[in-house]
């Protein structure tokens, strides 16, 4: 057991114990303060996360600042009426009582975020935490330090760390922090890293979200626009350098227009990122060593048909497409987490469906299709964390869609009133009064199951 850890934990749950986060104000100053800070440190943020990855300006506001700044503001406008005790109907047998349902916190809860996207996931899930009423430990990605140190940083000038505190270390001090009981765990990672934190969590049978991975299928069929598709699909695959957790992993390609697509796909790949992308401003790269030299060996199998240059000193990698693809390949065994884009031809939908459903359940599906008859089939017969239809990735901006995953991708859900409901438990409330009291409940029970009968 860590000593500094562990004496974290405790100050923490001393504040929780002390009522000062149920407040509603409280939680509301805090909320409008964490604005704040992010609105005064914008530009420190996309610096650290050009540093730890050379994200570009734009992707780094769009998906790491601007989405928790909104998330704030939607918190802040409905967290009035997600915090009040709910009046419910009362059943004849438990008459003159009330029922009700009182929503109150967790606890001290645990965020455990990952290097890809390491400011929004963070973040998000700690607005939801201090809306709820918890105190809160982050314990960031050490892949990405410059974000990780800010913060740090930035926490550390906002809350007192007996309410929020970032923990910063290696896989050694997240196994001590681990160690530790908590009210709620929320973790992003990868599925295998996910299952060592339920194993831990079970130990104090902690509940617990986890936002997990997986192979995401995106599936093309005839009857589309192919420039739209095109479009969409390459900006989704190549955000972020492909290391976004629901980028489309493969693509199932109709035959009769998989040549239209693989055109225009380069066509926009180009225009998007010019002839040299790992030159490209605009364009993010690999994390780290290690991350570089898994992808590449990925690449090893299949024909390249798109980019497939790599620049192992500048740990970058070409938006990449490779097609004859066999889904016994290593590509089709992993997620890939990079700007690698495995293509397989399809003439039966049924095939494809048959396909999806073998492998573990994804975190995200995506569908390319006029035809509402396709659209419907592949949504109704298969089984994802969420989908988009003829768009990928957008499902993750909207505050009224829950977002996570099922199966091997995941479990629960955050985002706007999901991640409220995450940090939250509902306690059923039933309230009588000693007034009066009705006998029928009580032995002897002699000439009462008739009036039991009726009762229930």
């Amino acid at each position: 057991m860590n000593p500094v850890i562990h004496d974290a934990v405790q100050k923490q749950r001393a504040c929780f114990l002390s009522g000062k986060t149920k407040d509603l104000s409280f939680r509301k100053d805090m909320l409008r303060a964490l604005a704040q800070i992010i609105r005064n440190s914008e530009s420190k943020i996309i610096d650290a996360l050009y540093d730890d990855m050379k994200k570009p300006e734009v992707e780094a506001y769009a998906s790491e600042i601007a989405v928790v700044k909104h998330e704030i503001s939607y918190v802040l406008s409905n967290i009035d009426y997600w915090t009040r005790t709910r009046k419910v109907h009362t059943p004849k047998q438990l008459l003159p009582s009330k029922s009700f349902i009182i929503p109150e916190p967790r606890g001290v809860a645990l965020i455990i975020s990952p290097w890809n996207y390491p400011f929004n996931l963070a973040l998000m899930p700690l607005v939801s935490a201090i809306a709820a009423g918890n105190c809160s430990i982050i314990k960031p990605s050490e892949y990405s330090p410059h974000t990780s140190d800010l913060l740090d940083e930035i926490i550390t000038s906002v809350f007192d760390p007996v309410f929020v505190r970032v923990i910063n270390g290696d896989v050694e001090v997240a196994r001590s922090i681990l160690e530790e009981r908590f009210d709620y765990i929320f973790f992003t990672g990868s599925t295998s890293t996910g299952r060592r934190v339920m194993e831990a969590g079970a130990r104090f049978l902690t509940p617990m979200t986890l936002e997990l991975g997986g192979k995401s299928p995106c599936i093309v069929d005839s009857d589309i626009n192919v420039e739209y598709a095109a479009r969409r699909i390459a900006w989704a695959k190549y955000f972020n350098a492909g290391q976004t957790c629901i980028a489309p992993d493969y693509l199932f390609v109709h035959k009769a227009i998989k040549k239209d697509l693989l055109e225009a796909l380069g066509k926009n790949i180009r225009k998007f990122y010019g002839d040299n992308s790992m030159l490209n401003p605009d364009y993010a790269r690999i994390i780290n060593s290690n991350h570089f030299s898994r992808l590449v060996n990925l690449m090893a199998e299949g024909k390249i048909i798109i980019g497939g240059r790599t620049d192992e000193a500048g740990l970058s990698i070409e938006p990449t497409v490779i097609d004859d693809v066999n889904p016994e390949f290593r590509i089709m065994q992993e997620e890939i987490f990079g700007p690698i884009l495995p293509v397989m031809g399809y003439k039966d939908i049924d095939q494809v469906i048959a396909f999806v459903n073998s492998r573990p359940k994804p975190l995200s599906l995506y569908v390319f299709s006029r035809d509402r008859k396709v659209q419907d089939m592949i949504l109704s017969r298969t089984s994802s964390g969420g989908a988009c239809v003829n768009d990928a990735m957008v499902q993750f901006e909207s505050e009224e869609l829950p977002f996570g995953g099922v199966g091997e991708s995941g479990m629960g859900a955050y985002h706007g009133k999901a991640g409220f409901d995450a940090f939250t438990h509902y306690k059923s409330v039933v309230r009588n009064s000693l007034c009066f009291d009705l006998p029928f409940r009580y032995a002897p029970y002699r000439y009462k199951l008739s009036l039991a009968r009726w009762l229930f």
